[in-house]
């Protein structure tokens, strides 16, 4: 086995290295290679125990820390991720390959910007207020289980601790155990920021044990999840035996919608990106394109050309642009929803099923475009989690529309139009977040689901009060 400096012995319980409770442990391999990169403990119920009462025992001192103070301490650690980038750039490319060059700005950028956000909006938030002869109290919720995913690994948590920290919360973290390795970094950093032990901790291990232990856990006041809709129906149903409040971000199959008003290059190249950036591996992606269909093979060459653009190779190389999978079977599934497209009877306009030429090793797949695509359609409907971009034309403006919010899905999408007409149709779309004209993400906005993307918000004020209890006092 080849190891490296980020591997894990232990995971992270009251500020040290905690010996696991199991000598079982998971393998981190490298999409790209196959190559066995670390090993992180298997955990068990015990070592969620164990964590909880640190956690629990943490509690009461962090929550009476004055929020100001909090702020200080989130700034340090922000501090200290950048100190540490290239760092946790080379363990994501490693542990589940996104390009070394999106490492190196989403990945680790925006969790960094995240964190200072926070920092800044504690300055100003609103602990208290008058109402009529009410004092209303924002405090603390307790003790959170934080579970995140693979594809975004730092900042997945990082928009859960941020807000949590910030609200005098303690936090308990299951990291996916595709991609564990920058809690360790994480974790380090925070102690190094002069957190206090048992504020932050790390338990490595699977859904089914670790998650399972965290959802149904009594002493944890609330669960922060991202992830599929599946895990998050059963985080749900395991939590609610302990009613405690929990806060998903799940899946998602946006939509972009090009407007026959709209500048037709620039909507499509943004199109490409946003289906194709990580891989395809992002919830919030774009991975219907909603054309007028007076206009589809246009927006056909137009996209077929931008996908041209993005090369698939080896993700240390700084001109890739489109890595591996994150994980072998996340490859067959995804080249599998390319093969059901094809037999389904969509047009393949780019790309298609089997790796990419000169890559037969690692989990690579070819980014692909479907044409004149059935919006009932299973690769039109269902989340691939990949560089699929099925392109779907409509007849008017009201059907592009229902066509849009024709998912269970509702998290993000998008409008390329006239600015006025494209405001107007995103206020229609069944979508907690809508990009128009290319709008650029704002940490201080919040960002979250309808239907069954999830609920609950993160970022920005409504991402502080998923964190908090309100207290209402009458005098």
């Amino acid at each position: 086995m080849t190891t490296n400096t980020h591997t894990p012995t232990g995971h992270w319980i009251n500020g040290e290295v905690a010996p696991a409770g199991s000598v079982q442990t998971i393998t981190v391999s490298n999409p790209a290679t196959g190559e066995i990169v670390a090993e992180v403990p298997a955990g068990t119920a015990k070592d969620v125990d164990r964590a909880v009462a640190a956690a629990r025992a943490a509690f009461p001192g962090w929550s009476a820390t004055p929020p100001v103070e909090r702020a200080a301490v989130l700034r340090r650690i922000s501090a200290g991720l950048r100190e540490r980038s290239e760092e946790i750039a080379t363990a994501i490319t490693a542990e589940m390959g996104s390009p070394l060059s999106m490492s190196r700005t989403a990945q680790v950028g925006f969790p960094i910007a995240v964190a200072d956000s926070f920092a800044t909006l504690a300055e100003d938030f609103e602990w208290t207020e008058e109402v009529g002869n009410s004092l209303i109290v924002r405090e603390p919720i307790g003790v959170v289980g934080a579970i995140t995913p693979w594809n975004f690994p730092l900042q997945q948590i990082v928009s859960k601790l941020a807000p949590a920290l910030i609200a005098g919360d303690t936090v308990v973290f299951k990291p996916s155990e595709v991609a564990p390795l920058t809690a360790r970094i994480l974790a380090e950093v925070t102690t190094e920021a002069g957190l206090p032990a048992g504020v932050f901790n790390v338990v490595y291990g699977t859904g089914d044990v670790v998650g399972e232990a965290i959802s149904a856990h009594p002493d944890i006041d609330m669960i922060s999840f991202t992830g599929s809709t599946r895990a998050g129906r059963r985080i749900s149903a395991v939590a609610a035996e302990t009613v405690k409040r929990v806060a998903l971000e799940l899946g998602g199959k946006g939509a972009l919608v090009i407007l026959d008003d709209a500048d037709l290059p620039r909507a499509v190249e943004t199109g490409v990106m946003m289906t194709f950036a990580n891989g395809g591996q992002v919830c919030g992606a774009w991975p219907r394109m909603l054309v007028p269909a007076s206009r589809q093979d246009e927006v056909v060459r137009l996209a077929v050309a931008a996908a041209a653009q993005y090369p698939v190779g080896d993700p240390r190389d700084e001109t890739t642009r489109i890595g591996p999978m994150a994980y072998e079977a996340h490859r067959r599934k995804v080249n599998s929803y390319i093969e059901r497209g094809i037999a389904d009877g969509a047009k393949l306009v780019f790309g298609g099923p089997g790796r990419p030429d000169g890559l037969e090793q690692g989990a690579y797949v070819r980014p692909t475009i479907f044409a004149e695509v059935d919006p009932n359609s299973t690769v039109a409907q269902e989340e691939i989690f990949g560089p699929v971009l099925t392109i779907i034309g409509y007849a008017d403006e009201d059907e592009a529309v229902e066509i849009a919010n024709g998912t269970m899905y509702g998290l993000t999408a998008g409008v390329f139009g006239e600015p006025g007409h494209a405001l107007a149709v995103a206020r229609r779309l069944r979508a907690g977040q809508v990009d128009v004209n290319g709008g650029h993400w704002n940490p201080y906005a919040p960002f979250g689901g309808y239907k069954q993307s999830g609920n609950g918000r993160e970022f920005g004020r409504a991402g502080l009060e998923e964190f908090l209890e309100t207290k209402s006092i009458q005098r």
